[in-house]
């Protein structure tokens, strides 16, 4: 039976849509109009123990939704869905003991407090005996190196720091289930990759199932090997990230070194391909995958070629025009 399955969910919200100016707002008093937007549209997928699965999509796609009503949060208006075998609107004690949810722009930590007393409290609510806390905290803070802030006030940390200890406050009590909600958002290069290695080995170890937005590509290439991709509410794409490319991406990226870059006319280079771009003995061209060799052979036999490389189109390029066309 899979960790996590969703059949036809379905959010929709009522808005209400004011009349601009003083009158509008008079007029609302005793006539209001609403309008039904979905955020969520009969979305199914599953997702088995241990997996590691990014799910993606533009703003406003309906991420955020999607792991609110999975975690509890909000109720769906239509569809059915089941984590650990409990239903996570109903809001089950069995259930809230094994998952966690956190969201990158929300703090759940006490802006006034140490971080070791927010903890300590967090420990308290979900009645961890202290010597487990203890270990615990100690285990995790010497992974995402942040021992040494334990007593200082969060408020006072810097924004790396701060996710770090959000983190560690999501897993305190070890759930078996992890919603993250764009956990490196703000975050420089150096804490990224802290918290996605650490990820990545909690997930190897613990084999804790764990769904992961995010809009920083490199966060979904390094931990994700399936991703799940909606817009607009629905559902496009499911499967493996390498797929993406296999049937999304047309045409590959050519580099090649030559003393002729600058000086060959642009004519004949854009019979190969699109022009991305040339530098004094460098050349760079997007061609059409079917044109890729035929491309290469009147490189080489025209020009003056040093080196050739070919590569796919970066991920983020080929996601980005999949949200631009859907």
């Amino acid at each position: 039976m899979p960790t996590i399955e969703v059949k036809g969910l379905t959010k929709s919200f009522r808005t209400y849509k004011k009349a601009p100016g003083f009158r509008g707002a008079l007029r609302g008093l005793f006539h209001r109009r609403y309008e039904q937007s979905v955020a969520v549209k009969e979305i199914s997928f599953s997702v088995e123990e241990g997996e590691l699965v990014g799910f993606l999509g533009p703003n406003g796609a309906g991420k955020t939704t999607t792991l609110k009503m999975l975690s509890g949060l909000l109720h769906p208006s239509g569809g059915s869905a089941s984590v650990l075998g409990y239903v996570p609107w109903q809001r089950a004690n069995g259930y809230r003991r094994q998952f966690s949810l956190l969201l990158g722009q929300k703090n759940q930590l006490w802006w006034d407090l140490p971080a070791r007393e927010s903890l300590d409290l967090n420990a308290r609510i979900y009645g961890i005996p202290e010597a487990h806390f203890l270990r615990t905290v100690d285990e995790l803070t010497e992974m995402l190196m942040v021992r040494h802030k334990l007593d200082v006030m969060v408020r006072e940390l810097s924004l790396g720091e701060r996710m770090k200890m959000e983190l560690i406050a999501a897993l305190l009590h070890q759930p078996k289930v992890l919603f993250l909600d764009e956990p490196t958002i703000g975050l420089d290069v150096v804490s990224q990759k802290t918290v996605r290695e650490f990820l990545k080995l909690h997930n190897q170890t613990r084999k804790t199932t764990i769904l992961l937005t995010s809009h920083y590509m490199a966060d979904i290439q390094e931990l994700c090997q399936r991703v799940v991709i909606i817009d607009q509410g629905s559902i496009f794409f499911d499967g493996r990230l390498e797929e993406i490319v296999d049937r999304f991406a047309d045409s590959k990226v050519v580099t090649i070194q030559c003393p002729e870059a600058l000086t060959t006319p642009e004519g004949p280079l854009l019979e190969h391909g699109e022009i991305m771009e040339r530098t004094e003995g460098m050349l760079k061209l997007k061609v059409r995958r079917e044109k890729v060799i035929p491309a290469c052979k009147s490189l080489l036999e025209h020009l003056k070629v040093t080196d050739i490389d070919i590569q796919e189109t970066p991920i983020e390029d080929v996601i980005r025009q999949l949200f631009q066309h859907h």
